[in-house]
């Protein structure tokens, strides 16, 4: 969860980011999603690493019948 997006993208590709993008070099942005309070975006970002990667996919590729789906 970020406050300034452009911020923590430059900070990704500088090796200044989570352990994730630092460990597999990840560099491109492929979907994200704004919410007006802390608490929404917390609940939302637990939701999403709970699901599979066919279901994140699904998200990124906006594929909402199979996200409905999965």
């Amino acid at each position: 969860m970020i406050d300034n997006l452009e911020r923590r993208i430059k900070e990704h590709r500088r090796g200044k980011g989570g352990k994730f993008t630092r460990s597999f070099k990840v560099h491109n942005l492929l979907y994200y999603e704004s919410y007006p309070t802390k608490s929404q975006a917390l609940r939302r970002e637990t939701q999403i690493k709970g699901w599979t990667r066919r279901k994140k996919f699904a998200l990124i590729k906006g594929d909402l019948e199979l996200l409905k789906r999965l």
